[in-house]
């Protein structure tokens, strides 16, 4: 059906169209603004489909097809030899929610009234506790070093669509369409027993695990059963910021657990603790595992002072050096082990999904928790992500990854070497990051702006410091969606960033020395 022309104004719909979008429903958004904004009347038809196709350089078909689908979803209404309408019904619940949405009209209140005094009102503040900043445009970066991103892969980005879709079959229906309450996918739960753990050299049941939406999710839950004020958290100096700001939330007292080159270092600060969190797999934020002879100490500690540990596992299948070890909880003999891990993290880090396993009577605890933050993790995902692990798309796209990130970190360590002799670079076993340390007297905050001026993102180390000084000069270099290609001419741009700042340390009149305290072991490697 073809329509006559509206007096609809040009503006309403023909801004330039997205190459990189469906055309038909980028064409539909536009004629609802059109609608909602008043350019279209009811009384008047909608442009015909020859002229509207003319207007936005598309086919006469893909029009046609845009306005019947908006027919059948009650936008308009199709009136014979007429052409389509906008429909009435449509119009007023428009008008019904843009009443509801400005309130009843008072015209003793004040056009500019706002509702004022809610910091008095609030119990906690969180957005003044430090946090990890990272520019939100870092994508159009030449050289972005960013950590807890990743490249895209084809591959599991096919597969994944595949589950998701195939998680929609008829089979599946059930699952999505019941409110599971308290309740977790049971084939995820299979798969993580059957698939994840064993790697971790962990034996599980059912009730000692719960889904969450990601390992730092396992760790928000962990805290609120668990902390309060007078709990005394021992906590790795530097740090996992996120985490370190949800047990202070809590009101937990933070105790400095120092970090160097084999990991957390248990010491006799433990001896007045409650709890110890930790991530021995890959360090947040040096990226080094901890050591046999230290896990088994911080084990037999915990026995000694009847501490509970969260072990926050959130890559342990990014290792590729060497032979991978077992995580905390697979020593753990005395039920001490709260094991917190990720499933989303090394395939897609927007999914957040993860897990935590733990003695039952805890987990009961934690999925009452849960019931009354979330319910539970979004029952779609759970039940894609278990297709995914079941058909064996996981474990390849592990693979492509460990061989991938084995081969970044491999050019990422030969080029700081070539390139940054001045700078010293920690050790580890894989993972997606490096620790790097700038020489003296370069500010890392300094360092990284000037880097972003050379078309590099870095992340400064000094907000995983409990107490962040300026002349703290540790980097975190993120590898993981930077091409290997792309490394040795972003190293160039760092070298470049760190000449400037050298050329500025030497400018300055020098400063006094200040004594240096544990927080230089913290990130001496």
């Amino acid at each position: 059906m073809t329509t006559r022309s509206s007096r609809m104004p040009n503006h309403a719909l023909l801004r330039p169209l997205d190459p990189g979008r469906p055309l038909q429903r980028q064409i539909q958004e536009r004629i609802v603004e059109a609608i909602l904004s008043g350019a279209i009347v009811s009384h008047e038809p909608l442009p015909a489909t020859r002229v509207m196709a003319r207007q936005l350089s598309v086919s006469r078909n893909t029009v046609t097809l845009v306005y019947e689908k908006m027919a059948e979803d009650g936008y308009l209404t199709a009136v014979e030899r007429r052409g389509y309408f906008v429909d009435e019904r449509f119009l007023r619940l428009s008008a019904e929610t843009r009443r509801a949405a400005m309130g009843p009209f008072n015209p003793d209140r004040p056009a500019d009234a706002r509702p004022s005094g809610w910091a008095r009102h609030m119990r906690l503040r969180p957005s003044h506790q430090p946090n990890i900043r990272k520019p939100t445009d870092w994508q159009r970066f030449p050289y972005p070093f960013v950590y807890g991103q990743v490249a895209a892969d084809p591959v599991s980005l096919t597969k994944w669509r595949d589950c998701i879709h195939q998680a929609g079959r008829a089979e599946h229906l059930k699952s999505l369409m019941t409110d599971l309450v308290d309740a977790d996918d049971p084939l995820l739960i299979e798969q993580i027993i059957r698939r994840i753990l064993p790697r971790r050299g962990i034996r599980a049941g059912a009730d000692e695990i719960l889904v969450t939406i990601g390992s730092q999710n396992a760790v928000y839950l962990v805290s609120r059963l668990f902390c309060g004020p007078g709990t005394r958290v021992a906590f790795e100096n530097p740090g996992y910021v996120d985490a370190r700001n949800i047990f202070e939330l809590d009101g937990a007292e933070i105790v400095d657990l120092p970090v160097d080159a084999s990991g957390a270092r248990p010491n006799q600060r433990l001896d007045d603790c409650d709890l110890v969190y930790v991530t021995p797999s890959h360090q947040a934020p040096t990226n080094v595992t901890m050591t046999m002879q230290r896990r088994l100490a911080l084990l037999q500690a915990a026995e000694r002072h009847d501490l509970l540990i969260v072990e926050d596992d959130y890559e342990h299948e990014l290792n590729h050096v060497g032979p991978r070890q077992h995580a905390l909880r697979g020593y753990d003999r005395s039920g001490r082990v709260l094991h917190a891990g990720s499933l989303s993290k090394p395939v897609f880090p927007g999914l957040r999904l993860g897990f935590i396993v733990a003695a039952p009577e805890v987990i009961v605890e934690l999925r009452a928790l849960r019931r009354l933050m979330y319910r539970h993790p979004s029952a779609l995902d759970q039940r894609a992500m278990a297709l995914f692990m079941s058909e064996g798309h996981y474990d390849a796209h592990i693979r492509r990854q460990q061989d991938m990130l084995a081969r970044r970190w491999t050019t990422m360590l030969g080029e700081i070497e070539r390139q940054l002799p001045d700078c010293e670079a920690t050790m580890t076993t894989g993972g997606s990051a490096l620790w790097l340390r700038l020489p003296e007297g370069i500010a890392a905050g300094a360092f990284q702006a000037e880097a972003a001026r050379h078309g590099a993102v870095v992340e400064v180390g000094d907000i995983h410091f409990r107490q962040p000084r300026p002349e703290h000069n540790f980097l975190r270099l993120g590898f993981g969606p930077i091409d290997n290609a792309r490394i040795p001419a972003g190293i160039a741009a760092l070298r470049q960033a760190l000449d400037a700042c050298l050329a500025a340390r030497n400018r300055a009149p020098p400063r006094p020395e200040e004594p240096r305290v544990e927080e230089r072991d913290a990130g001496a490697q």
